[in-house]
């Protein structure tokens, strides 16, 4: 007999690849690392549909490639893992 809740047990079954937030911030943990060491960060502001608005935080604000690292690394990377997103947008 399992011991886990049922909420807990809709989490572990629901589909990886779903366009929920807590797929999102999955996915970001594999990039934050990265944005770290530049002195960076991205935060998840919320989910318009099949769009993700974010905040990019710390060096990352105010880099002049700052476009490029939104829409070549997290956009790229939130595509490949959750196919329903179809664009990444910066929120200020």
């Amino acid at each position: 007999m399992s011991t886990e809740t049922p909420a807990a047990a809709a989490t572990e079954n629901a589909d990886p690849r779903a366009l929920t937030i807590e797929n999102v911030e999955r996915t970001l943990d594999e990039l934050r690392p990265y944005l770290m060491a530049d002195g960076g960060n991205v935060e998840v502001v919320e989910i318009d549909g099949p769009i993700v608005k974010v905040r990019l935080q710390g060096a990352c604000g105010s880099c002049p490639s700052s476009t490029m690292t939104l829409k070549m690394g997290i956009e790229r990377k939130l595509r490949e893992a959750i196919p329903e997103v179809s664009e990444v947008v910066q929120v200020l």
